[in-house]
């Protein structure tokens, strides 16, 4: 184990389906995930908000943190991200109301602006695409819910009011960033997916940032993909189910995490490989040595506060050695939950 001045690190987690299984064994894997992420000292356990996919498991991501921080004991769970949009901000409220009551000082509720669906599955949940266009409006109105109550106040969550639930914008471009800002909350960028507007993002962010009652400063986290094994071509070879996937969705045939192939290059075309590896641009593979230096040199390169990271590795002995390389390259910076409700 050695110091390096990488920032603390987190677990992002779908709840992915491999191919042959199922959503409730994928559930189990990620409860079984937080609690050794929690042993090893990853700082917080975020799962986020899907629908209509038939490779994540994390559509009631609520009930799912519920049950992951009853599973655990001091990492902190929460949401990256709920996709509020598609709720009511009274209904978030009142279910991370009950998370914190239940598991006090351990919640957080990332909130995403996109549907985190299809067009015909967002009017399936009963809500319009112009929903998006309130979302400022109702992160205000869900922090309201938070605060403390009003005498005479006419609606209230119950629970929730007066709990303060620490609150996160999420965001893949410039708009989360300003609004993060704006309102004096911490920021967590989906570069593992959306990498192009990183380094924009978290320079509006930082410039533009106003204190407030939850946070004096900025705090910045960023998404990563990470796939560690004994060796560089075992990584290569586990991250081959995530450029699958990738690939998969834009052919239009998404479905659950397909296992690692011997040559990725016979299952893209140039076109294919193009898109996938420029959404995938902050993926770091390989052996402990490799994941451990591209790391530090992306926490210095970007000077975020937090790395969030995930890892879509089929098999789930194998993600879970991926984590644990990771907590043994950064042991120092892995520092536990508890102490830090950012």
């Amino acid at each position: 184990m050695v110091t390096t001045p990488t920032p603390p690190l987190s677990v992002l987690d779908l709840a992915f389906v491999p191919a042959g299984s199922t959503p409730a064994q994928a559930l189990h894997n990620t409860l079984d995930l937080a609690r050794h992420a929690e042993r090893w000292g990853f700082r917080r356990f975020w799962l986020a908000e899907h629908h209509n996919m038939s490779g994540i498991a994390s559509a009631a991501t609520s009930v799912v943190i519920g049950y992951v921080a009853g599973g655990t004991s001091t990492i902190r769970v929460g949401a990256g991200g709920i996709m509020l949009p598609n709720h009511a901000p009274l209904v978030i409220a009142e279910q991370f109301g009950t998370l914190e009551s239940l598991y006090p000082g351990r919640i957080d509720l990332g909130l995403g602006r996109a549907p985190g669906t299809d067009q015909r599955t967002l009017r399936a949940l009963r809500r319009s695409p112009a929903a998006s266009d309130s979302f400022p409006q109702d992160v205000l109105e869900l922090q309201a819910f938070f605060a403390p109550v009003q005498k005479g106040q006419p609606v209230r969550a119950v629970p929730g009011g007066g709990l303060e639930v620490p609150l996160w914008i999420l965001g893949s471009s410039l708009f989360g960033a300003r609004l993060a800002a704006e309102l004096g909350l911490p920021y967590a960028f989906a570069s593992h997916f959306a990498p192009a507007a990183l380094l924009p993002a978290l320079e509006t962010y930082r410039a533009f940032f106003k204190p407030s009652k939850q946070l004096d400063r900025p705090y910045a986290m960023a998404g990563v993909n990470v796939f560690a094994a004994e060796t560089d071509a075992e990584a290569r070879r586990l991250f081959t189910s995530v450029q699958q996937q990738f690939t998969n969705l834009f052919r239009g045939t998404p479905g659950r995490l397909s296992p690692p192939i011997d040559d990725i290059e016979s299952y893209w075309n140039p076109v294919e490989k193009a898109q996938a590896s420029s959404m995938l641009e902050y993926s770091f593979v390989g052996s402990p040595e490799t994941v451990r230096r591209d790391l530090s040199d992306f926490a210095a390169r970007t000077r975020v506060d937090e790395i969030i990271i995930a890892s879509a590795i089929y098999d789930h002995a194998a993600r879970l050695r991926s984590y644990e390389i990771v907590a043994d390259a950064f042991a120092p910076a892995a520092v536990p939950a508890s102490t830090a409700e950012v």
